[in-house]
């Protein structure tokens, strides 16, 4: 591209100069699917020769397939063991409608599942730029916004997960928090809280920014919140954490079963550990790190250990960008991982969990303005993106390559 072109690609619009990314970035992606589809074995989940549409169908969007088809049991299924097996209250049903919704427009779910993850992903891309416009001149911005659409798990902004629409959903909330524009946020978060599983993380977020607010050093820069600021902290705050434990309320509710949800969601967590006689805060890494040692055939310690050092490396790098991505996002990346030590049991899925925290690492891989460092940064992510799709769709054959 000569000097002149791109200086008219810079004075695009930015919902245009992000739209042009965001296209490139998916008949990348798109091309990437095609190419493992065509390399695809014999044993993998999907046979020799998947289409696009397989793979847009692919795992979990079945059973957001399911919700959108059938709705919800009301008699929870059992295994023969007599536990509560793998069913549809472990899936929200906001992107499930959503894509039924448009999808009959086609004739088809696939179509509004493929439809509403596009569009979400979009919608994010879009939100970023003007979240890390807050921080950063345009060209970071749309460096980070490139990042995000070309990233490691960008398969994700084309097949029927709700990952897009929670996504986009997050960094818009996120966006206000910053901009301090708290009505909107009475509505986001009810509908991130029936998108997808991590509105608690957001509870946790809006009571972190309220005490930060409070520190002396950022009261003297910033000033203090005011009445209604303290009033929509602690509303909001408390919305989310209503909203956060609604749905296994209503699954309770609807089965009959207090517990439905969570022995929903233990059901995927007993295929790793067998029986583990239920749910603890906190207990699903360490028992995570002594299942993967014994994969992996080494001493329980080393597996600790390693969990340990990601804990700290995941501190320091929360810390160290505070400065540079800002305090929201800062604040928002610590929340997020001390939600996912509360609550899951890292397995196979665990790179998709990481998503919502794109927004802060995309805000830190945008610092640097060396060619060459974006340059191999870009192909890291192209190569992470290959080799994801790779084995989560080509080939999907075994327990640990499970998106």
């Amino acid at each position: 591209m000569t000097a002149s072109r791109l200086r008219d690609v810079r004075s695009w619009p930015a919902a245009a100069r992000v739209g042009a990314i965001y296209l490139a970035a998916r008949l990348v992606t798109t091309g990437i699917m095609l190419l493992v589809a065509q390399t695809s074995p014999a044993d993998s989940r999907y046979g020799p020769d998947p289409g696009l549409v397989d793979y847009i169908l692919g795992w979990d969007a079945q059973w957001y397939w399911s919700v959108a088809a059938s709705g919800y049991p009301t008699d929870l299924p059992l295994t023969d063991t007599g536990d509560v097996a793998e069913n549809a209250w472990a899936f929200l049903p906001l992107y499930a409608w959503l894509a039924a919704s448009i999808g009959g427009v086609f004739g088809a779910w696939w179509a509004g599942a493929l439809l509403v993850s596009l569009a979400a992903g979009y919608g994010a891309c879009l939100a970023l730029h003007a979240l890390l416009r807050a921080r950063f001149d345009d060209g970071r911005a749309t460096w980070g916004v490139v990042l995000l659409a070309a990233g490691p798990l960008a398969a994700l902004f084309q097949v029927g997960y709700a990952e897009s629409l929670f996504l986009a959903l997050l960094i818009a909330a996120l966006l206000c928090i910053e901009r301090r524009r708290w009505g909107w946020l009475y509505l986001l978060i009810p509908i991130m809280g029936f998108t997808r599983p991590g509105v608690l993380a957001l509870a946790l977020l809006i009571g972190l920014y309220g005490l930060w607010r409070l520190v002396p050093v950022v009261r003297r820069t910033m000033g203090g919140p005011t009445r209604a600021e303290v009033g929509h902290i602690l509303g909001l705050g408390a919305l989310a954490t209503v909203v956060g434990f609604a749905w296994p309320r209503i699954a309770g509710l609807v089965t009959g079963e207090p517990d439905a949800y969570l022995e929903t969601e233990l059901a995927w967590r007993r295929g790793w550990t067998g029986d583990d006689g239920g749910f603890a805060p906190f207990s699903g890494w360490p028992q995570a790190a002594a299942v993967w040692a014994d994969i992996w055939g080494v001493p329980v310690g080393a597996g600790y250990a390693l969990l340990a050092a990601l804990v700290v490396v995941a501190a320091a790098v929360i810390l160290w960008g505070t400065r540079r991505a800002g305090a929201v996002l800062s604040l928002w990346g610590a929340a997020y991982v001390v939600y996912l030590l509360a609550v899951f049991f890292p397995q196979s899925s665990v790179f998709r969990l990481l998503l919502p925290l794109a927004p802060l690492a995309c805000a830190l891989l945008a610092w640097p303005r060396s060619r060459a460092l974006r340059a191999v940064v870009l192909a890291l992510c192209l190569v992470g993106q290959w080799a994801w799709i790779h084995g989560m769709y080509g080939l999907g054959n075994t327990f640990w390559l499970i998106p």
